[in-house]
């Protein structure tokens, strides 16, 4: 396929760790490619990546940054665009639709696009995002040792991830619950093992400089040095709505095969939105799968 302004080989939907591992693939095999995306993102605002292989600690914004640069030194083109839709191609291919108003012709798409946590608006959370206030044991469990817990959510899930905390983090922890109400066993063993329960909804955080406490509607104050929220998230795939593509047995995300390809050939997925963890190596991992599968595919055309 010849390169130019609007048709390429490949079109990535977001420029997260997936998104931007297949571009660098694809880039030094010398394919068009081209990333779309609209900003923002969960590892954009992780402050604290401390699990990724070669980076003992950076910020999930530098290392986007790098990698953005990596894959533009091979010559993938990086746009700040939001896709609205993709439509299968009347010679084959797809049809990518951006708010900007143009559509991108391509012969495969990788949506890597991720997914946006569910929080509560608690007032003053900004001030410790990322920093004393998390979301994923898998990435932020570990700055949590040692430390006055609280865990926050409303589901079995929420006490079951108390327990986890305490197993491998810190022995000091409490944990608030917005309506949920757990069965009698769990709430027994919750005080067994000295995890207080709260119940009520968060209002705001306290503190400056470090993370103090948590402060409920009714006034109630829970001191704590770091919260582990619980609440979950949306997947952001509003355009790949209409393409009938399969998905789990919740109807939640999508099932893809070993190469990351989704139900509709030529329509690859990687990172939260399919069935895999949700991890920052584990996506770029499946990327890199991704894109050797799509250079494959591309050849045997």
């Amino acid at each position: 396929m010849e390169k130019n302004k609007e048709s390429y080989e490949t079109v990535i939907v977001g420029a997260g760790p997936g998104g931007l591992q297949a571009a660098i693939y694809l880039a030094r095999y010398n394919f068009g490619v081209v990333v779309l995306d609209r900003s923002g993102g969960r590892t954009r605002h992780a402050r604290h990546v401390e699990n990724y292989l070669g980076h003992p600690a950076i910020s999930g914004a530098d290392l986007l940054d790098i990698a953005e640069g990596q894959a533009r030194s091979f010559g993938a083109e990086v746009e700040r665009d939001t896709v609205l839709s993709v439509k299968k191609g009347q010679e084959g291919g797809f049809e990518v639709h951006a708010r900007s108003g143009r559509v991108y012709r391509a012969r495969t798409v990788i949506a890597a696009s991720g997914v946006m946590d569910k929080l509560p608006r608690i007032k003053d959370m900004h001030r410790h995002f990322g920093r004393s206030f998390f979301t994923c044991i898998d990435c932020d469990g570990y700055r949590c040792t040692g430390k006055k817990l609280l865990v926050v959510g409303n589901h079995i899930n929420t006490v079951r991830l108390a327990f986890a905390m305490k197993k491998m983090y810190t022995r000091d922890i409490s944990l608030l619950l917005l309506m949920y109400d757990p069965p009698e066993d769990y709430r027994e063993e919750l005080a067994s093992q000295g995890i207080t329960l709260y119940k009520g909804r968060p209002e705001r955080l306290l503190g400056q400089e470090g993370l103090e406490g948590l402060v409920l509607e009714d006034g109630t104050r829970i001191p704590c040095e770091v919260v582990m929220a619980n609440f979950g998230f949306h997947l952001q795939d509003e355009y790949l709505s209409g393409l009938g593509l399969e998905r789990d047995s919740k109807g939640f995300k999508y099932v893809v095969n070993r190469h990351c390809e989704s139900s509709l050939p030529g329509l690859y997925i990687v990172g939260p939105l399919n069935t895999g963890n949700d991890q920052i190596v584990i996506s770029a991992g499946q990327g890199a799968v991704a894109a050797v599968d799509i250079k494959k595919r591309l050849m045997e055309l």
